[in-house]
């Protein structure tokens, strides 16, 4: 899983030398230019004015000391700034009380989520070749390393690696939760548990299984031999489903290492892998299918780390791809399943007009559409900054065909 993108070589002073350690990180965080030497000695406060102040804080004391500040930081993230003037408290209330205004307030909770990211990522721990920390009481955490970022390169010239603290424990996370896996209860049928992988997106947002698990296969998909696609599977997830279904075959492509290596490990686990067949592709394989489903990222944006990638889509590349090349893709009867959310269309990201037009472009004809609300806890959230649109969002089965859409047709003649 190592890519030559994600080292770069870090130097510091350090006992009056120059010291120097590869840097990994899996966001797009650059290398910290200042570095402090940091131990237990340091007060949160003043780590916390460190880290506003741009500098780095490399951890020499306790590693559970180390865990702790990052949590005192944290706190320090979340407490609101104290106004004590009557003037600000009269601006914080109205504040308050105010609508947000988007996509300007989704801009702003973006920049407030890369800054607290920012802050977080300035306590940096540093292992050794073999993924092990000689801090005190250090656990060894050497095999989630493994597994989220491989092996280190041997041909750097460095014997150790910096890492975010904030990411290693990202990376025992999503150790846990490959080991324990995702228990999916979806209506009619059977509980399975799917594991995803570090850095491949988990589906805890359930209720878009829900819809591909109740939407009607068109009688081509029936058919012994028919061809089903799953665009971007992730975890495997829909293609699961799909045998569940009855689907006999399956081809679903990536354009993730991670991802693929992550579906076939949970089609293994379920004993389904004989049935899928896993491609890297761009979108589509070569050929046609009788169904093609698609779940894109839903919200239009740069992504700035790993699992951002399975949220954001940078000019809805991969949402227009499918679109627009899903009808030469596509045999006689055949559906192509889009699954979406409307999110962006109430942060004021992408209108419903646009997405109407696209499928227009492309000749495609909506032949229903199957929606279902969020069951989240940021749907019902009111001090979430995106609560408003959170609230009123649906998730969205698009059944499209080839032919001119209903949705867009002209008015009858009068």
């Amino acid at each position: 899983m190592s890519s030559s993108q994600n080292w770069s070589l870090l130097q510091w002073q350090e006992h009056e030398a120059t010291q120097v350690a590869l840097w990994r990180a899996d966001s797009t965080m650059t290398a910290p230019r200042r570095i402090v030497i940091a131990d237990d000695s340091l007060a949160a406060d003043s780590a916390y004015r460190l880290a506003c102040e741009g500098q780095a804080m490399l951890w020499r004391g306790d590693f559970q000391n180390a865990r702790q500040l990052l949590s005192a930081l944290g706190r320090r993230l979340d407490k609101p700034a104290r106004e004590t003037s009557a003037k600000a408290r009269h601006r914080r209330a109205g504040k308050e009380d105010a609508k947000p205004v988007f996509p300007h307030a989704f801009h702003l909770h973006r920049q407030a989520l890369a800054q607290r990211a920012r802050i977080l990522s300035s306590v940096m721990i540093e292992l050794d070749t073999r993924w092990h920390c000689a801090l005190r009481r250090a656990p060894d955490w050497s095999e989630a390393c493994r597994e989220a970022w491989g092996e280190i390169p041997a041909d750097q010239g460095a014997h150790s690696v910096i890492v975010p603290l904030r990411e290693l424990l990202g990376a025992l996370g999503a150790h846990e939760w490959r080991k324990k896996g995702v228990a999916l209860a979806v209506p009619g049928m059977p509980e399975f548990s799917i594991h995803p992988h570090y850095g491949v997106f988990s589906p805890v947002r359930g209720e878009y299984l829900d819809l591909v698990a109740q939407a009607p296969l068109p009688a081509a998909a029936q058919q012994a031999d028919a061809a089903v696609w799953d665009i971007g599977t992730g975890t495997g997830v829909l293609s699961a489903l799909l045998l569940h279904r009855g689907v006999r075959q399956v081809v679903a492509t990536d354009l993730s290492d991670r991802a693929l290596a992550c579906a076939q490990d949970n089609l293994q686990r379920l004993g389904l892998a004989q049935r899928v067949s896993l491609r890297k592709a761009d979108l589509f394989p070569e050929g046609r299918a009788a169904l093609v489903v698609c779940n894109p990222p839903w919200l239009p944006g740069k992504a700035s780390s790993l699992l951002e990638q399975a949220v954001y889509d940078e000019g809805s590349r991969m949402l227009r791809g499918f679109v627009e090349g899903l009808a030469a893709h596509l045999l006689p009867g055949g559906e192509g399943w889009l699954i979406l959310s409307d999110l962006a269309e109430h942060l004021q990201l992408r209108s419903r007009e646009e997405l109407l037009g696209w499928i227009d472009a492309a000749g495609l004809q909506v032949l229903g559409r199957e929606d279902i609300r969020p069951r989240h806890g940021k749907a019902a959230d009111s001090t979430d900054p995106l609560h408003a649109a959170r609230a009123a969002e649906l998730t969205s089965l698009w059944r499209l065909a080839p032919g001119w859409s209903r949705a867009r047709a002209p008015p009858p003649p009068r």
